[in-house]
């Protein structure tokens, strides 16, 4: 018996088999959870998501097309939810989102006020509203993880305002946490190190951050996409029972070395 045996729950960000979404798909179905997995709208990504579902080897996935900036998909997701699995058991957030043109070196100061609230919304206040809604139907508890990185708190050229989305989002996180644990829900952050994924590659300079990474971390390379799959099992399952508000570290030691 897998460690998730019987736990249902939703993973918002599958885009194709490079999300980061994708491979905790894959690692909490090697452990028997049961996903649904909210895509962005239209026929182009629900074929994405699905073709990358089905790589996993999970046989007719439920599918569900949700634009997490808009109040009433979210509401439909919820309505959906309840129909399909009445209860769930985790929330995975594995999405953001910020105009590429300013998330490039030297651009930081040139950001609009309205790059700077699509970024913040779509990257930070979702986590919020889909707490909002999926804690009435988490009646034992759960998880809850949304997906960070190193940018929160350290400034990175070219990560820019998305850094600062990613900073309100592990604050966020840790409001959620103290407000949510008296219904046994836990919410954590994972702050991955880089991967190669879609929005990555949209980051200006992320290749020079790949090879400083794999020259300056303790473990002497980046790492795998897998490696965060892992962590977030572990999020999900008994075995963190006492780990709330925290921000989980998943990139080869990079975070502690002082450089």
């Amino acid at each position: 018996m897998g460690l998730l045996e019987g736990r249902k729950g939703l993973i918002f960000g599958i885009a194709n088999d490079r999300s980061i979404a994708y491979h905790v798909a894959q690692s909490l179905h090697e452990e028997g959870a049961t996903c649904g997995f909210p895509h962005l709208p239209g026929e182009k990504n629900a074929r994405r998501t699905q073709k990358a579902i089905e790589a996993i080897g999970i046989g007719d996935p439920w599918l569900i097309p949700c634009d997490a900036a808009s109040d009433d998909d979210l509401d439909a997701v919820l309505a959906a939810t309840k129909e399909r699995f009445d209860t769930i058991d985790f929330v995975i957030h594995s999405i953001a989102y910020a105009d590429r043109t300013y998330l490039k070196p030297g651009m930081f100061h040139q950001t609009p006020r309205d790059v700077w609230s699509q970024a913040l919304d779509i990257s930070a206040y979702t986590l919020v509203a889909m707490a909002q809604r999926f804690k009435p139907i988490m009646p034992r508890g759960g998880s809850i993880i949304a997906m960070s990185y190193y940018g929160a708190e350290k400034a990175i050229p070219g990560y820019n305002v998305m850094g600062v989305a990613k900073a309100a989002l592990e604050a966020a996180t840790r409001y959620l946490a103290l407000e949510l644990g008296e219904s046994g829900i836990r919410v954590n952050t994972i702050s991955a190190g880089p991967l190669r994924t879609l929005s990555s590659m949209g980051v200006g300079g992320i290749d020079e951050i790949f090879d400083w990474v794999a020259k300056k971390s303790p473990l002497q390379r980046n790492i795998e996409a897998g490696e965060v799959g892992k962590t977030a099992t572990f999020l999900v399952s008994d075995l963190s029972t006492g780990v709330t508000g925290e921000n989980l570290y998943v990139d080869a030691g990079y975070n502690i070395v002082g450089l």
